[in-house]
């Protein structure tokens, strides 16, 4: 049986982030990264638009809110550091109507609360200086939103941690987890391992290695597919930077909206669809174990009740290419059904309580020798860093 100080679990931008910050405070220390997959960052941070949020739309105080911030200002050191390219383009937020305009105006506040400068509130003819496509009657500029390539930060990430002694075990599943006075015992699908303390950054599997741990679980992790298209060559001239609605509030998603990518390819996405598999990236993927995880959770039929008119245009707009269509041309008019070409897709892991509550906030659980990521949705590729520094005091506080 291998020995370790820290053994983790989940080789995405979190579990990696953990791993470099613990290596920075405690060098020579033992850490061994276990990752099911053939790659790392292939999930959740191998499918996102590499958006680097400023941390406007959280509640001030929170763990999204704390963490975005200083995760924000780590990010980009980081990638200076590390030779990464980045840019800091700014997003506009689009009203459509008065009552959105009212939001925006609580957004701004929400905004300065949370230690975001330049905020200002556009006119539609200030917003067209910006987006001369872009069809609103007001709009909030937002100048500390940034965009990257969240799988390059991974890789530099993971170049630091293997240069300082920790090893990594790819196509490894966790298949047993026992937690002891001293030390924590992990089987998988290849080896035996014990470490003094247990780390999990499982993502959509969260709440699963939670399970294995034998103790009361009060949230599920429900994975809704975002779908992606992406705008043709000779249209990416109508999006200049990234344009996003106002979000509903009384749901933790942000809307479709327009985001030019690092690489300069303009994503126009994604939904939210309720996912048949937990990793399911087409709508023709299905897992019986997923569903009826999804299924028999009493939570879910909570989110049915609350959300059951939102869920089924979700999934009429998911199948129907028009709808989705006129939900970007409600921004910008000028969007045709031909000037898109299929994008990516990617599953947000999004927990949900037993009382049917998606979860809006990053969520931890821990015991005496084990520390779970539960909840980590966006913006925690811009957090990670932040998060990781925040498990990393708490693995310290273990192995002391």
């Amino acid at each position: 049986m291998k020995n370790f100080d820290v053994i983790l679990v989940g080789a995405g931008i979190v579990g990696l982030a953990t791993a470099y910050n613990l290596i920075k405070e405690k060098p020579g220390i033992r850490l061994c990264i276990i990752e099911k997959e053939d790659i790392i960052a292939k999930h959740q941070t191998g499918n996102n638009s590499g958006v680097i949020h400023s941390g406007i739309y959280y509640k001030p105080g929170s763990l999204k809110a704390l963490n975005c911030r200083r995760g924000y200002k780590m990010m980009l050191e980081f990638c200076d550091q590390n030779g990464i390219e980045y840019e800091i383009c700014g997003k506009l937020i689009a009203a459509l109507n008065d009552r959105e305009v009212k939001r925006l105006d609580e957004l701004k506040i929400r905004g300065e609360e949370n230690g975001l400068t330049d905020l200002k509130i556009l006119s539609k003819e200030e917003a067209k200086e910006s987006e001369p496509y872009l069809e609103c009657i007001k709009a909030l500029f937002v100048p500390q939103t940034g965009i990257v390539d969240y799988k390059q930060v991974s890789k530099k990430m993971l170049e630091y941690i293997w240069s300082n002694g920790a090893e990594l075990k790819l196509n490894e599943k966790l298949i047993e987890l026992t937690e002891n006075e001293k030390t924590v015992t992990v089987t998988t699908n290849k080896e035996d391992y014990e470490a003094s303390v247990f780390v999990s950054c499982a993502g959509l599997h969260s709440d699963r290695i939670v399970k294995m741990q034998k103790i009361k679980q009060d949230v599920r992790i429900i994975p809704f597919r975002g779908e992606y298209f992406l705008l043709k060559e000779e249209k990416k001239y109508l999006v200049k930077n990234l344009i996003y609605p106002v979000p509903d509030p009384q749901f933790p998603f942000l809307g479709v909206h327009f985001t030019r990518m690092i690489t300069g390819e303009v994503e126009a996405g994604p939904n939210a669809v309720l996912a048949l598999k937990r990793e399911g990236y087409n709508k023709s993927d299905f897992n019986f174990r997923d569903m009826k995880d999804t299924l028999t959770w009493k939570g879910f039929y909570n989110i049915v009740w609350k959300y059951w008119q939102t869920g089924i245009y979700e999934f009429y707009r998911s199948i129907m290419k028009y709808e989705f269509v006129n939900s970007l041309q409600r921004l910008i008019p000028e969007i045709s059904s031909k000037d898109l070409e299929p994008g990516g897709s990617g599953v947000r892991a999004q927990a949900c309580d037993r009382n049917g509550n998606l979860i809006d906030d990053f969520l931890f659980s821990e015991s005496k020798r084990i520390v779970n990521v539960l909840n980590a949705p966006s913006p925690a590729a811009t957090s990670s860093l932040s998060i990781g520094l925040t498990i990393t005091e708490k693995i310290k506080q273990r192995l002391n």
